[in-house]
């Protein structure tokens, strides 16, 4: 009896977080013969796997490099990157019965469109390699000893203690409380003398509020195709305006790049010139209306908004110069300042997290805490939208399990 309760308590490391990080980090390190216990607050792993691209699982990006990750050193992914790479992700997935379709932009998706599947593969290999997870336990602190650590958690309502030679931090970022999350891991690195750089909500709607607010409000439901941008980045996709402002995968990815208080611009005609469009239209329809003819460009509902800031009730033919610029600037150059966003709860991730600095890149081993690792989310490691982010979640957790 005693050797059995050893055994089932004697694990080379203890994962905190049952998420993407967390669940690759154990599947692989079961490879390696390594034993190890997953700590998973939520009822059932991967919580925000199951919800992520509608409930499909956007589950990698065939694009993947380190120059679509937001951090304070641009270079820290690329060694994790290069050690599971975009190949690696699909092999795995492929040898365990999942096929990757391709949809918008190298976005992979399961054939199935279902993000059970791919939790399906982690739980059904930890249960193969004998790897241990514990749901509903909710770790509350993380002490280091002589030669090891113990960790402190309740599970099922009774507080519990283990001890281990190493500790991964996998519990993710600030997004979404309703799915579990917690500032734990962060706090848990500050706790060990860890820099963790300022954290916002990023891949998130923005907001419009005061006079401007009814004017988007009008628009809500409306789809364009854009270009948006600000001095930092610049994305092609569609934007959607919604009754508190805008959303839609144009926004969320330059949300990433935004900063209270900054403007942001949107081009409605990427790749296209309305003032040569216009004159070169006017000279077969000179008569038409303005409205009528931004009408045929975008939706008559879309056109009748736009009116409140040009001559729409003009035929194209009496258009001045002047006019013909405002409206330029207006398809092209139409500016927005966000009153800010919609917050943790309804952002996809955070930017920010454990200082980069912090972390050996070959390894995520704390600098100055042997034993104790950091991936994921908790990582000053920030994708884009369409599959970065598991990327760097499969990545980080396979380059942990490398180094217990």
């Amino acid at each position: 009896m005693t050797a059995n309760l050893t055994k089932q308590t004697q694990f080379d490391a203890i994962i905190i977080g049952g998420g993407a990080c967390g669940l690759m980090c154990a599947v692989q390190a079961g490879f390696l013969g390594k034993r190890v216990l997953v700590l998973e607050k939520n009822d059932k792993p991967g919580a925000k796997i199951l919800i992520s691209g509608g409930g499909r699982c956007n589950y990698t990006n065939l694009y993947t490099t380190h120059k679509q990750f937001i951090s304070q050193n641009e270079h820290f992914s690329r060694s994790a990157l290069a050690q599971w790479t975009v190949d690696d992700t699909v092999s795995f997935f492929e040898t365990y019965g999942i096929e990757g379709k391709e949809k918008t932009l190298g976005q992979l998706f399961p054939v199935s469109d279902k993000a059970k599947d791919v939790v399906q593969v982690f739980t059904t290999l930890c249960g193969d390699l004998g790897q241990e997870i514990w749901c509903d336990a909710d770790v509350t602190a993380v002490e280091q000893n002589a030669d090891n650590f113990t960790v402190s958690f309740e599970r099922h309502g009774k507080p519990q203690t283990l001890s281990t030679s190493k500790v991964v931090i996998a519990s993710g970022g600030l997004p979404i409380a309703k799915m579990g999350a917690t500032d734990f891991g962060l706090r848990t690195a500050r706790k060990f003398g860890m820099t963790v750089t300022e954290t916002s909500p990023a891949l998130v709607p923005l907001t419009i509020t005061g006079k401007d607010q009814p004017w988007y409000e009008q628009l809500s439901g409306n789809s364009v195709f854009c270009r948006v941008w600000n001095d930092r980045a610049s994305f092609e996709e569609n934007i959607l305006f919604t009754h508190w402002g805008l959303s839609g995968p144009a926004i969320l990815q330059i949300s990433s790049y935004w900063k209270p208080g900054e403007s942001i611009y949107i081009d409605l005609l990427p790749g296209k010139d309305i003032t040569e469009m216009i004159l070169t239209e006017r000279e077969q329809n000179g008569k038409k209306m303005l409205l009528a003819y931004l009408a045929g460009l975008f939706t008559r509902k879309f056109a009748d908004a736009l009116s409140d800031y040009v001559p729409a009730e003009k035929n194209l033919a009496s258009l001045t110069k002047t006019e013909l610029e405002d409206i330029s600037i207006l398809i092209h150059e139409f500016k927005v300042k966000p009153a800010g966003t919609k917050g943790y709860d309804k952002a996809e991730v955070m930017t920010g997290g454990v200082d980069t600095n912090e972390l050996s890149s070959k390894t995520l081993e704390s600098k100055k805490v042997p034993g104790l690792f950091v991936g994921g989310e908790c990582v000053d490691v920030t994708g884009w939208l369409g599959g970065y982010n598991f990327q760097w979640a499969w990545a980080s957790g396979f380059v942990i399990a490398q180094n217990l």
